[in-house]
């Protein structure tokens, strides 16, 4: 068994494995970890470490010896690409959580965090959503594939810990935006999407935007750069079986959600909506109670954190 671990701040000279390090979650983790001073990051891009070959992900493990991991990778995108390929959204992830968690039992990593989502929780579960809400009622239909994996990696790391002690715990994200998103027209979720759409009004002129379903459901949004502070606050404050929500603690409609980026871009334009595309969630809405109670708080409004997103969206775009 692994020996007891009790609160503590993290050696910033320790070995530390960021899986998905040029994601969007993994990416802004990786800025925040050398603001902190962290020294000895550890990051490979798919290209040179496959997570889904067990064998690759074991001698890395032997090789590099991490004393903390975070796991950020996976496959994601939004309803369009949930609905395209289930199949890839659970295998995959399956196999990323599966083969990663395995070799860091073998190197027997000190402290782990697996980044889950917030469509793990039922799709009608009662608002803010608690993390007792797990396992409570169906999930949504659009991306079930993926949230049954990302449920899998949430049991993978309950069942290590009771059966190795390993201090390892599971954090689950809210709605995340900012630098490095996937601006991708078929895979993108909702806010990158809209950036994208208005942008392109913008430049081309156009006097009307078509945005998916009816622009009532509520999301709850947080920026990654707070996601990446709370992070490595859990890592250095939380040790439970429990996983633990990661947001804001509010939200807004998706209409809503569409006048900030409309106006962040300029677009002046008509906002319509396509019904017969699918809403997703009524609503989601992390109870974030359990976060706060361990000292940490969101820091960027939404608002500023969206007009900074599209300026980095078209640095990014006028750059390529």
């Amino acid at each position: 068994m692994t020996r007891p671990w009790t609160p503590q701040p993290l050696d910033r000279e320790a070995r530390f494995y960021v899986a998905g390090h040029r994601g969007l979650a993994g990416g802004a983790l990786w800025r925040h970890l050398q603001r902190e001073g962290f020294t000895n990051l550890l990051g490979r891009g798919s290209q040179e470490l496959d997570l889904r070959r067990d064998g690759d992900v074991r001698a890395f493990f032997e090789r590099e010896q991490p004393r903390y991991v975070v796991l950020a990778a996976a496959r994601v995108g939004g309803i369009a690409a949930n609905a395209a390929e289930p199949v890839e959204f659970l295998s995959d992830n399956l196999r990323i959580q599966v083969n990663v968690l395995d070799a860091a039992h073998t190197v027997g990593v000190e402290r782990l965090l697996f980044l889950g989502s917030s469509c793990i929780y039922p799709r009608l579960a009662a608002q803010p959503i608690t993390e007792d809400s797990l396992l409570t009622g169906p999930l949504e239909e659009t991306n079930k594939a993926y949230a049954i994996a990302k449920i899998a990696g949430v049991m993978h790391v309950q069942a290590m810990r009771r059966e190795h002690g390993h201090a390892w715990i599971s954090a689950m994200p809210t709605n995340l935006y900012g630098p490095g998103d996937n601006y991708d027209a078929q895979s993108s979720h909702v806010l990158a999407a809209l950036i994208r759409r208005f942008d392109e009004a913008v430049r081309s002129g156009g006097r009307r935007v078509t945005n998916w379903g009816t622009g009532a459901p509520r999301r709850e949004f947080l920026h990654v750069d707070d996601l990446a502070g709370a992070l490595v606050a859990l890592l250095e404050r939380y040790d439970d079986d429990s996983p633990v929500n990661v947001g804001t603690g509010s939200d807004l409609t998706i209409a809503e959600l569409a006048e900030l980026v409309a106006a962040a871009t300029g677009y002046a334009g008509e906002v319509a909506w396509d019904p017969s595309r699918p809403d997703g969630t009524p609503r989601k809405l992390l109870d974030v109670s359990r976060l706060h109670a361990l000292g940490w708080r969101h820091g960027i409004n939404l608002e500023a954190g969206i007009a900074a997103t599209v300026d980095s969206y078209r640095r990014g775009r006028d750059q390529s």
